[in-house]
Parts: C-alpha cells; structure tokens; sequence
C-alpha cells in the first residue's frame, strides 16, 4: 500500500498578469473497486475522487475524478499571476481523507 504522497511544481514569483503553469501529483493507488482480491472479494474503491486548488481561499481550479483516472493522477493546468498569496492544494480521497499542501506566490 502507498502512502499517499502529494507533489506540487509552482512558480515562486510571476509578473502580474502572467500565465504560468502548476503541475501536481500525487501517489495513489487509485483502486476502482472493480478488481477482484485472491479470494475473489471485491477490493472496495479508494480514489482521490476531487482535486482542489485555491488561492487566498477563493477556488481557482477544480476537477472531479472518477475511477478511470490512472494510479498517481498527474494534474496540469495554468493560472493568471493576479495577487501574492498563498495557494492552497487539496486532494479529497473515497471516505473523507484528505492531502494538502501550501505554497506562497509572490506577484510582482
């Protein structure tokens, strides 16, 4: 069983206005609750089932996942350089876990 393990790539610094990429991961087993153990048991389902990112509180980008995601979901997406502040990221898991981290823009 993997620890779940989140890992983020954000700029430090952007120019006011700039677009800049955010790339995530995290390690995941993701298990669909399709398969089969070797006693012939359904393996319950354990995804990160949403993905949260926000920006001095306010949700910036969101996604629903579902079980067709792939093991480890890598997320990229861009986000406009407005105010400094911190960034929140979320991962929400089957049954109510949850995985942060914080990273502090700073806007110039």
């Amino acid at each position: 069983m993997i620890t779940p393990t989140p890992r983020v790539v954000v700029p430090s610094a952007a120019a006011k206005g700039d677009v800049f990429q955010v790339k995530t991961i995290i390690s995941h087993e993701m298990e669909t609750g399709l398969r089969r153990d070797d006693q012939g048991d359904v393996i319950p389902r354990k995804i990160i089932n949403k993905f949260v990112c926000r920006c001095n509180d306010a949700v910036v980008f969101s996604v629903d996942l579902h079980e067709a995601i792939a093991a480890n979901p890598f997320i990229e997406f861009s986000l406009r350089a407005t105010e400094s502040g911190r960034l929140d990221f979320l991962w929400e898991e089957d049954g109510g876990a949850i995985y942060a981290l914080s990273h502090q823009l700073t806007v110039t």
